[in-house]
């Protein structure tokens, strides 16, 4: 949230008739109010599917083999809107999938190509996206066919895979049970700059160290995937774009093997358009004229198809055959040496100099017209940085090698964000467990729970321990990538035993207490930490004069360490809680928009957020104990304490600080309480005061309670994809 604007401040409140802000939104009127909007994104309105349709049910039924083989024809059935190069979509459906999967960034875990979210704006009308509408219209009859048993999201990605088998690549695998969304996704950040393709020096504090660009983001500029074709800002240099592309591609979670095998395999087949004048391309596909149907880029001044297409403004092939899976990538780009020109459209491009002509690939309609074929500056960074040319000389001696890494790589950037393997469905899904799956063994079920409790109980442990311990394995779970959870109990494993946010000391006492139990029962202890979690509720609500039994479902495993890559879960670590009222240190953005985004990772709705931070609150569970909040003068009480508080008049409240406030007695000036932004933001925001003012009601102590244990069950089993239909 921006800062209070003090020349403004005694101006009239009252409008006008007029405004200084553009737009009618009410975030245009008061751009500093905090967007609830983000929590919305869990609202199935939109969906014209109906509350009892199941997708993960209904792909089942899909006759997989059918459609692998109506994939496999579409391949060469050039349409004349459309046409094919060189006869086969191959390369146009890799590009759709691979810009689909591509948006995906480690450290939010948002992106990617699980919800079909390409369909929809920013992403469908990206520059960097250019022409993948037409992809996208080409599989329609294909949806059509199949209906409600594949979702686009699916589609999207088994174009790619089985473009890459057709033309002669051994695949990983594939699995289904990606669900689309049924409207734009305002939860992702894609960045700040106000205009596409603005220089990438904008999102970094310093473009030569490309380390610095801007968290959580991993594409170098507005509207691109990955990095800039042409180089850092459009200037060629080899060198420097290999450290773009190193940095980028580590924020999608790929190495340095990967990464070259990705930029190879990706290039290995299809082609650059470029063969035009961009300038006579119409808007994109949201912009675009009504009869245009939704679909952009189009040009009606020339022929613009074929071998006159546009897309990227880079022209030609990077290979000899470029529909064939082979090593022709490798044998051009190191036996040759490469010169700078300039495409038809005005891009800088990599071209051999004397190349043999067999080696030229031929033209997309007339097979007796061979051209160069060319390279990105991201392809020559394959060949000049040192750490890549050992990569690829590699690759380029031991094609088989190379062909497994980009296999398992291409597997790996399209399932990234579908979460554990449990989720995978389809007769095509590897049995190979990968370790950035973050596998889990399955937990037993027949021990008795009640027994467990009643250890838990007699083991000296405080509510605020437990339920704290509780709460911080299961917050770790992101809806984005369906990564973290409490599930595989890895609060007790590197890094997560160390991070600050789980107060390490207080973490390892609780975890000491509870593994004898685990080990005694037969439970696991990630089942044991969650039941713990409930137990503190049941007394706490207990306290408070309200008998309950939290919900609870065994089955939970323990992960072992080397199923953990811990390099992979440093981006899980929390920097900030809202239900703990904790942060790390002071961030420009502020406590409240944080918890906001901890709770849309969470899934959680703008009710279920509030009711959760005002039983956190009671529950006494802040991190290092700090009383901020915590309204009542019965901690460890699951009463609507803080709900009531926080709405009595007979109170005022007071800044101490950036991020702290005293809540005074009004009559006498006594400091009652203290809080936070976290806190006093459920006050103040007009629909964030309408949910606590239902909790603060004479009549609301027990919703209160039964809402409570309602979300804190659900953040409890977020993970346990075991337990889907």
């Amino acid at each position: 949230m921006a800062a209070v604007d003090l020349d403004n401040t005694g101006k009239c409140p009252v409008m006008h008739g007029g405004k200084t802000t553009e737009g009618t939104d009410n975030m245009d009127w008061w751009p500093n109010a905090l967007d609830l909007d983000i929590l919305h994104q869990h609202d199935n309105k939109p969906s014209p599917m109906g509350k009892d349709f199941n997708y993960r049910e209904e792909v089942k039924k899909l006759d997989y083999d059918a459609l692998w083989s109506d994939m496999r024809a579409l391949m060469t059935d050039s349409q004349p809107w459309w046409p094919a190069d060189w006869g086969h979509y191959g390369g146009l459906m890799i590009r759709m999938a691979w810009h689909a999967a591509g948006s995906y960034r480690t450290t939010d875990g948002r992106g990617g190509g699980g919800t079909g979210n390409q369909r929809f704006a920013p992403l469908n009308s990206w520059p960097d996206n250019t022409n993948l509408d037409k992809a996208r219209r080409l599989l329609w009859p294909i949806k059509q066919k199949y209906g409600n048993q594949v979702s686009w999201a699916d589609l999207f990605i088994l174009a790619g895979t089985v473009a890459y088998e057709s033309m002669g690549l051994k695949v990983f695998g594939f699995g289904y049970g990606r669900e689309d969304i049924w409207h734009p996704e305002k939860d992702i950040y894609w960045g700040a700059e106000k205009e596409w393709l603005a220089p990438s020096d904008e999102r970094y504090t310093d473009v030569q160290n490309p380390a610095t660009m801007e968290n959580p983001l991993a594409a170098v500029q507005m509207g691109l995937i990955y990095v800039n074709p042409e180089g850092v800002n459009g200037q060629p240099d080899p060198l420097a774009t290999a450290q773009q592309v190193r940095e980028t591609f580590a924020r999608m979670a790929m190495n340095d093997e990967e990464t070259a095998a990705l930029t190879a395999g990706g290039h290995t087949v299809g082609k650059s358009h470029g063969n035009g004048n961009a300038e006579l391309l119409s808007a994109e596909p949201e912009a675009a004229d009504i009869h245009e149907q939704g679909m952009g880029w189009n040009n009606h001044q020339t022929r613009s198809v074929g071998r006159d297409t546009v897309t990227s403004g880079i022209e030609g092939a990077w290979t000899t055959y470029p529909t064939r899976w082979d090593n022709g990538y490798f044998h051009l780009l190191l036996n040759y040496d490469w010169e700078l020109v300039k495409s038809p459209a005005g891009a800088w491009q990599w071209e051999p100099i004397d190349i043999k002509e067999e080696d030229k690939p031929v033209d997309v309609e007339d097979p007796s017209i061979r051209l160069n074929p060319m390279m990105t500056d991201a392809d020559m960074a394959m060949k000049m940085d040192p750490a890549y040319r050992k990569i690829s000389e590699r690759f380029y001696n031991d094609p088989d090698y190379f062909s497994d890494v980009f296999a398992r790589a291409w597997f790996k950037l399209t399932h990234r964000d579908m979460g554990p393997k449990v989720r995978y469905i389809g007769p095509h899904v590897p049995d190979e467990d990968l370790i950035w799956q973050d596998p889990v063994p399955a937990g037993q079920t027949g021990y008795n729970v009640d027994a467990v409790k009643t250890k838990i109980a007699n083991a000296g442990l405080s509510i605020s321990d437990m339920a704290a311990t509780a709460w911080d394995s299961a917050r770790t779970f992101r809806g984005s990538d369906l990564r973290g959870g409490a599930n595989g109990a890895r609060i007790r494993l590197a890094p997560q035993k160390d991070w600050e946010g789980n107060e390490p000391a207080r973490l390892q006492k609780v975890i000491a207490a509870l593994e004898p139990i685990a080990a005694e029962t037969g439970a696991s202890l990630a089942d044991v930490i969650v039941l713990a979690g409930n137990l503190a509720i049941e007394q706490a609500a207990e306290a408070a004069g309200h008998s309950v039994v939290v919900p609870f479902s065994p089955g939970r495993g323990d992960a072992t360490p080397e199923q953990t890559d811990v390099d992979s879960f440093e981006v899980l670590e929390p920097l900030a809680d809202g239900f703990r009222n904790w942060m790390k240190k002071d961030y420009v953005v502020s406590a409240e928009e944080m918890m906001l985004d901890r709770a849309q990772l969470l899934g959680l709705t703008g009710p279920e957020m509030t009711v959760l931070v005002g039983g956190m609150r009671m529950l006494d569970t802040n991190h290092g104990g700090t009383k901020h909040g915590v309204f009542t003068d019965r901690p460890g009480a699951l009463s609507n304490d803080f709900f009531v508080n926080l709405t009595d008049m007979a109170y005022s409240w007071h800044p101490t600080g950036s991020n702290t406030y005293e809540v005074r007695d009004r009559q006498s000036g006594e400091v009652k309480w203290t809080a936070t932004r976290a806190d006093l933001v459920f006050g103040s925001n007009s629909i964030l005061r309408s949910y606590a003012e239902v909790y603060a009601q004479n009549d609301g102590a027990e919703k209160f309670v039964e809402d409570f244990v309602a979300a804190w069950t659900k953040v409890m089993d977020a993970d346990r994809f075991d337990l889907e239909a």
